[in-house]
């Protein structure tokens, strides 16, 4: 029962209770203490923790604890994928987490940047990129078809693209995207010169660059090629050696790693160049014509080709990836390695192909056939073990040591391991990688087994973690039922530029429009192939839009 309140008096007239403050035993910790505290809790706490105060928010976000988290959840994980890193004579404490440069694998660079590092940034970069997580900007490049197809390649946060209309032309695709610099590639005084000037494929140099300072190799329709430099100046882009026009027809495929040029005609001539040395590499003005090493005629090197070249202290090994018809077992795929000695000597050139149940290659065959020949229409076919073997052709290839990605029409990819040594030529049994729901027109693998890649149309984007291949009956299921991949879901999007001209900053859209613009009905896309390509921090995609336009899409997982 409540009691009554005297005469006279008011509620002001009583005392409040003091309420006794708990005692804060937390903040009387000291730095180390609570950074030993944080080290044991998960990152969705590190981050709920910097929300505290701006004590929290210092300590919870220290690099040391990111750095720990980055290596836990990205690095430890990818050594016990790897063949080898991982059994009976290596302890398991011998994965845990350290600062020794050893233990990061290939992430050792992100050690030896020492405080430059900025591990958390780097957890978010990997985690936006194993959830598909990212924002999207799609710069409009070409109001028109161009034939032959226009050319894309990457090079940090520089695209570079290539096309009979517009020539030669670097992209910036950090910050706000915008056209940083062109070069035409003919004069234009008739129609000849321009089709002599088409250019047919695109690379660019993989050794001695940095982000402002790299060089690209172009080919032609008229057998030529030419290498042009690419400088962070007001002309940043210049022609600095054009080689002679050939009767072998046009360049089809081109790799460039310096002082070596390999490319593959279409008459199948396989031509491997040396740059003469002049002392600093990249020469500032000209380079001294090339030397030929090496011209060899192939007869069962069928498009899709894949070019590298890989440069060790020992030796040049210079690989032609191309798909193979077979009997029995389809289409398979070979590569052919030429390897040199330092000094530019050539050792030896050696062939192999997959191995396929079956295996019988057309070229063994009486009759003639060439790459251009037509092929039977694509099926498929059950070998010994009871898996399905598809005929269809490959639509691209990508190599990249010891990777080798194919992608086909009917949906799927193959993954192909190979080993490569003094001894040994071998390419493994492949591996199918189910997940996409259309045809695959493009997909690249880098040398550390990851891939992206595209469906025909551009609108399907599908992330691949392939190091070390699909050896265990896990992961052989998980290819066989799409979870070895993630699709790309973008969170936020921005509008196209209105001309490749234009340098300002793309209108933004709003997140309801995302899908409608991602899945544009195909009859309304141009029925061009998608080309992908990718790096630390985006993956960026040559969409084909309405009317032969084409547009440079950018998908950032930063």
């Amino acid at each position: 029962m409540l009691k009554r309140a005297h005469s006279g008096s008011s509620a002001e007239d009583f005392p409040k209770k003091r309420r006794k403050k708990p005692f804060d035993h937390f903040s009387l910790l000291s730095d180390e203490l609570l950074l030993r505290t944080l080290s044991f809790v998960p990152v969705s706490s590190l981050i709920s923790c910097q929300r505290l105060s701006h004590r929290l928010h210092s300590l919870a976000g220290d690099s040391q604890l990111w750095k720990a988290a980055y290596y836990n959840r990205f690095v430890r994980p990818r050594a016990l994928r790897i063949p080898g890193i991982r059994d009976e004579n290596v302890p398991a404490a011998s994965l845990y987490f350290s600062s020794k440069v050893s233990k990061w694998l290939e992430d050792d660079r992100f050690v030896k940047r020492g405080k430059d590092t900025n591990w958390k940034r780097q957890y978010k970069l990997r985690h936006n990129w194993s959830s598909g997580s990212c924002g999207v900007t799609e710069i409009q490049i070409a109001e028109r078809p161009s034939t032959p197809p226009l050319l894309v390649n990457l090079h940090e946060d520089v695209a570079v693209t290539a096309d009979v209309h517009h020539g030669l032309r670097a992209w910036t695709t950090s910050g706000v995207q915008r056209l940083l610099g062109s070069l035409p590639l003919h004069d234009g005084s008739s129609k000849t010169s321009s089709y002599h000037a088409a250019p047919t494929s695109l690379a660019i140099d993989v050794r001695k660059n940095t982000d402002d300072n790299f060089n690209i190799a172009v080919g032609f329709c008229d057998g030529s090629f030419g290498i042009y430099s690419f400088r962070m100046i007001n002309e940043p882009l210049a022609c600095i050696y054009k080689h002679a026009t050939s009767i072998n027809g046009v360049v089809s495929a081109i790799a460039f790693s310096s002082p070596y040029i390999v490319m593959m005609t279409e008459g199948q001539l396989l031509s491997l160049y040396r740059f003469r040395s002049q002392g600093k590499w990249p020469p500032s003005d000209v380079l001294n014509p090339p030397h030929l090493l090496s011209s060899l005629k192939s007869s069962n090197a069928w498009p899709p080709l894949s070019l590298s070249i890989r440069i060790s202290s020992t030796s040049v090994v210079t690989s032609i990836a191309y798909a193979l018809p077979t009997y029995l077992s389809g289409w398979s795929v070979g590569l052919q390695e030429l390897r040199l000695t330092p000094e530019g000597s050539i050792v030896q050139s050696r062939l192999t192909c997959a191995d396929i149940q079956g295996f019988i290659p057309l070229a063994a065959s009486s009759g003639q056939v060439g790459p251009s020949s037509r092929v039977r229409s694509a099926r498929s076919i059950i070998d010994e073990n009871g898996g399905k073997r598809s005929l269809t052709r490959p639509s691209t290839l990508s190599y990249s040591h010891p990777y080798l990605l194919a992608s086909h029409p009917d949906n799927t990819l193959t993954l192909y391991l190979v080993t490569s040594s003094e001894k040994e030529l071998t390419i493994g049994e492949g591996s199918r990688l189910w997940g996409h729901t259309s045809s695959v027109s493009g997909a690249q693998v880098g040398d550390r087994g990851k891939a992206v890649s595209v469906s025909q149309y551009g609108d399907e984007i599908r992330v691949w973690q392939l190091e070390g291949g699909i050896l265990s009956n896990g992961l052989k299921k998980r290819a066989n039922t799409g979870e070895a991949c993630v699709q790309v879901r973008p969170e936020r999007i921005r509008g196209p530029m209105k001309s490749p001209e234009q340098s300002g900053k793309p209108d933004s859209l709003s997140n309801a429009r995302l899908q409608e613009w991602l899945a544009q009905a195909p009859d309304e896309l141009a029925s061009t192939k998608s080309w992908v390509g990718f790096d630390e921090e985006r993956v960026i995609v040559l969409r084909g839009k309405g009317q032969g336009a084409q547009s440079l899409v950018m998908y950032d997982f930063s």
